[in-house]
């Protein structure tokens, strides 16, 4: 019997593998702030636009990011 432990660790694996491929091929997704609807309400109740997206609606995933951070570290130790 697989012991639960491996499971879990290739649950996790599964996970983080299938949300770098989904980073790497649809990298923008929906401003948490705004929900994509490009602004939010202020405590006083006007609309602004959203200061994380700058009214744009959409940020770049987290997933992303780090792609990214990979790809110029590897870039920078090859030079």
């Amino acid at each position: 019997m697989v012991p639960i432990l491996l499971l879990a660790s290739l649950a996790t694996l599964i996970y983080a593998a299938s949300y770098l491929a989904v980073c790497a091929v649809s990298p923008w997704g929906r401003c948490r702030r705004c929900h994509g609807r490009r602004s939010h309400r202020t405590t006083i109740g006007t609309r602004r636009d959203c200061p994380r997206c700058d009214g744009t609606g959409i940020r770049v995933r987290a997933g992303r990011r780090l792609i990214d951070h990979i790809r110029t570290e590897y870039r920078a130790g090859n030079q």
